[in-house]
């Protein structure tokens, strides 16, 4: 029995699961699971501070460098958060180590393939 996936260059076959350039054969595979990564708070707030406190310093001595420098580090801060994405991974057990096999935005893809490799892995034990 085939296990037909391939997908996003990711492909499952009975034998082993190809994602990003790895190969990971299913004998090896001991786990799968999905970890969702979600967006780092500490960065663009850290930015963002640091640019009040340059822009309010920069208010204070009436320096323009100092304002507008400040409102850049403002508005950088406000797009690292804008512009991060929360990611899903499929992570892979193989012995005692665990692997990334893949990262995406879309959590119902990464299910999916942790899905198939779960049905791929149990196949082998319906046959005896």
């Amino acid at each position: 029995m085939e296990i037909p996936f391939n997908e996003r260059g990711v492909s499952v076959t009975r034998n082993a699961l190809s994602a990003a350039g790895q190969v990971f054969p299913l004998r090896d595979i001991r786990n799968v699971r999905v970890v969702t990564v979600y967006k780092n708070k500490v960065l663009p707030y850290a930015i963002s501070l640091i640019g009040a406190a340059g822009a309010v310093v920069g208010g204070i001595y009436a320096s323009p460098a100092g304002i507008v420098c400040g409102v850049m580090l403002i508005v950088v801060g406000w797009l690292t958060w804008r512009t991060q994405d929360v990611t899903h991974r499929l992570m892979i057990q193989t012995g005692d180590a665990e692997r990334e096999a893949l990262s995406s935005i879309d959590l119902p893809f990464v299910e999916r393939v942790a899905q198939t490799v779960r049905e791929a892995l149990a196949a082998p034990a319906q046959k005896n």
